[in-house]
């Protein structure tokens, strides 16, 4: 079945069966409904690949995210494609595993699909890597890390305003040991969200205390491995904050191990609010970084350089606001003669 068939079927030509269903608006209307009509009858699908070979459009966005296993991940690729559907665009979906030969292997395959944009939510950049996409002029959307050049739009994620929220909410429950786990400081994203930490606790004049700042990798293992030592180190903190939800629920677990009550006897703040946030128990305080605001904004940048008919010379900027979302896992600090021996 082709468009011959329909043609014939709809008692029109070729062409207006071509422009029907690629929906130039300047084919007659009744034309198009006969022609439809055919199409719906016999089931017919188009040919994408014809399609793009005539348009000179593939109609294919690339998404590259960091690890598809982390729950972060999946409601962004969810809400992206269903967006691209909506705007008759397909995706091609790489995870990289934060490894960069699949990030190479992932660049590769895009320009293979000649696609037409690409969204890299990985909150690193290997830019040598990426070469190749700029040299084509191929739209790219990145977070946090964009440079600011033609055809590359930046999400910049405002981490000091949730940051700040958390460390005020713990400070008004009298908690003055907190401490603080960061992700893997090769993340450009991650050392962003331990400056907002650090700057946090200045502002309201609380001091960091010695050895309450530990680096995780943004996993639950991470998390248990840096709750561990910051519960053997010379200061115990009363409250912990994370810099992912993953880093705090591998922090509930250790605390569980160790019988530290949460949050009777030790608070936890996680970052991101995935879903699993409000069904662990207790339900995790933690900041919110909308994933499916995420989502949209990367495709909505894309969408805008693909129409753009003339590049903007330096690249366009977004910002996500970052906010706390309270639930049980923050309480009044403890009193330290109520509270656990660390013995």
């Amino acid at each position: 079945m082709d468009i011959r068939e329909i043609a014939k079927r709809a008692r029109v030509s070729t062409a207006t069966v071509s422009r029907a269903i690629n929906h130039v608006p300047t084919v007659n209307p009744q034309l198009a409904k006969r022609v439809w009509n055919v199409v719906e009858e016999l089931g017919y699908y188009p040919n994408t690949q014809a399609r793009a070979l005539v348009s000179g459009r593939s109609r294919i966005l690339g998404l590259i995210i960091s690890e598809i296993t982390n729950p972060f991940f999946p409601e962004i690729v969810q809400v992206f494609e269903r967006i691209a559907v909506e705007h008759d665009f397909e995706i091609l979906l790489t995870s990289t595993g934060n490894d960069p030969k699949r990030m190479e292997t992932a660049v590769r395959r895009m320009i293979e699909r000649r696609v037409e944009g690409v969204a890299i939510v990985t909150f690193g950049m290997e830019e040598v890597l990426l070469e190749d996409l700029k040299l084509r002029k191929v739209p790219l959307v990145f977070v946090d890390v964009g440079p600011s050049r033609s055809l590359v739009s930046n999400i910049r994620i405002d981490y000091q305003h949730g940051i700040r929220q958390a460390v005020q909410h713990l400070a008004a429950l009298g908690h003055r040991n907190i401490a603080f786990i960061a992700g893997p400081a090769r993340l450009k994203s991650a050392e962003a969200r331990k400056q907002a930490f650090v700057r946090s606790m200045e502002e309201i004049g609380l001091e960091i205390k010695a050895g309450l700042i530990v680096e995780g990798n943004h996993t639950i293992e991470g998390g248990i491995l840096a709750c561990a030592q910051l519960l053997a180190g010379p200061v115990t903190p009363t409250a912990i904050l994370c810099s992912n939800d993953m880093t705090a629920l591998g922090v509930m677990r250790k605390s569980y191990e160790e019988g530290f009550v949460i949050p009777r006897d030790l608070s936890v703040i996680g970052f991101d609010d995935i879903r699993l946030a409000q069904f662990v128990l207790p339900a995790l305080t933690t900041v919110q970084m909308s994933q499916s605001e995420l989502a949209r904004l990367s495709f909505n940048a894309l969408l805008s350089e693909i129409n753009r008919e003339t590049a903007a010379t330096t690249g366009t900027e977004y910002v996500l606001t970052t906010h706390l979302v309270l639930r049980e896992s923050t309480h009044l600090a403890p009193n330290p003669a109520n509270r656990k021996s660390k013995a």
